[in-house]
């Protein structure tokens, strides 16, 4: 892990993050435990649905000189490859369950939509996002799974491995030019023309309702990560972002959850595409120009979800950025099996918060103002597996399946 600690690190400390205030009425707006029950029992009644699991890194948390750190792998869920599963489709079935109870004046049981009651109606519907691979897949496979129509934009970058995993599920996949945020302008224009639905996991003026319904689906993930972590809760989170709907998802949960035990907050992105920072040094959701062009496709967005940011401006305690080059090397290392933990497959996007944790590691001050010590548990949240193979194989040397089943390199 030495190369990680070569490489450079910023780090904003949040001066408007303080241990001792509750979760409030700003962020209880956004999500709170009553929505969150009503996502967990919807979704952990699909069928296919467990825990994903949460491994316990011994090896490299003896070598970092930490008490623990525990990695939730989210790479086997629903197998749809990430914890995007559980928002963009919970977000599709709410909105499907809207649409009937306004048609016919009741709202239908999930096994209702599944065996398809309601049929005729849901193929007049559409649902649409903009995507960089895995919230796509989601929406794509919920619009399947309960019987409606959808149309996926993606941006020019995003491979053909991830546009074709969108399309297995049905959905008709248009690419275009530019930046993710480039599309998702063109997939509102395109619903506001069409009578589409869009089903963002971004969330902007006038448009906060679905968003806060996807970011509410990712928090069962943080339930299941406490849950799994024992008696004694982690003393810190690393958690990467891209708009920061994942990000805000597991910090509120776990503000609202832990309340004056929750652990220290720090968001973590690609050096190319880090909105969130420059929204804490603007002090205001804001966004970053230029060509978000990072191996990290999952977090590579130029503008900060307002809803995220109503939790995230107090509730985290710092920002942070890591390199492509440091996420190559986190993957190989943790596909390799570091000092005889058990091998993982971890996609571009899922490696961040460890690529931030052992960045900090190796600086004194940053060390020092994150609290991190001998004593420091740690969560990390290995976000996707191998959800584009080709580029997968291009880092490691090994495909994702080759690693599951312990095949060395070369």
């Amino acid at each position: 892990m030495k190369a990680l600690a070569a490489e450079p690190l910023e780090i904003e400390l949040n001066s408007k993050s303080d241990p001792a205030r509750h979760y409030g009425d700003r962020q209880t707006a956004v999500l709170n435990r009553t929505a969150f029950k009503a996502a967990r029992d919807e979704i952990s009644s699909w069928p296919g649905y467990r825990p994903t699991p949460l491994i316990r890194l011994s090896g490299l948390a003896h070598r970092l000189g930490l008490a623990e750190i525990a990695y939730k792998d989210e790479s086997g869920r629903f197998g749809l490859g990430s914890f995007k599963a559980l928002g963009g489709a919970y977000a599709v079935l709410r909105l499907l369950k809207r649409r009937i109870a306004e048609a016919t004046g009741q709202v239908p049981s999930t096994a209702d939509v599944l065996k398809g009651t309601h049929a005729d109606l849901m193929a007049g519907l559409t649902v649409c996002c903009a995507t960089d691979g895995n919230h796509g897949r989601s929406v794509a496979w919920g619009a399947q799974t309960f019987g409606c129509r959808c149309v996926i934009f993606v941006h020019a970058t995003v491979s053909q491995g991830r546009v074709s995993a969108i399309a297995q599920f049905g959905a008709d996949v248009r690419r275009v030019p530019g930046t993710y945020d480039d599309a998702v302008r063109e997939a509102a224009r395109q619903a506001d023309a069409q009578g589409w639905t869009v089903v963002s996991d971004t969330s902007y003026p006038g448009y906060l309702d679905i968003p806060r319904d996807v970011m509410q689906g990712y928090s069962l993930m943080a339930e299941e990560a406490v849950m799994q972590f024992g008696e004694s809760p982690p003393t810190h989170v690393l958690v990467q972002a891209g708009v920061g709907g994942m990000a805000a998802a597991i910090c509120g949960h776990l503000w609202e959850t832990l309340d004056s035990h929750r652990p220290r907050f720090i968001v973590v992105e690609p050096d190319q595409a880090a909105c969130l920072l420059a929204s804490a040094r603007k002090g205001r959701a804001g966004h970053v120009d230029g060509e978000l062009d990072t191996i990290m496709a999952g977090l590579a967005c130029g503008e900060t979800s307002l809803l995220a940011w109503e939790i995230l401006d107090e509730g985290a305690d710092a920002f942070m950025t890591v390199t492509d080059t440091a996420a190559g090397h986190a993957m190989r290392c943790l596909a390799q099996g570091c000092d005889g933990d058990p091998p993982l497959v971890a996609g571009e996007s899922a490696v961040a918060g460890l690529c931030a944790l052992v960045g900090a590691l190796s600086n004194p001050d940053v060390r020092e103002g994150l609290g991190l010590g001998p004593d420091s548990r740690v969560m990390l949240f290995g976000s996707e597996g191998d959800t584009d193979p080709v580029l997968y194989r291009k880092i490691v040397g090994r495909s994702g399946e080759e690693v599951r089943i312990g095949r060395p390199a070369g």
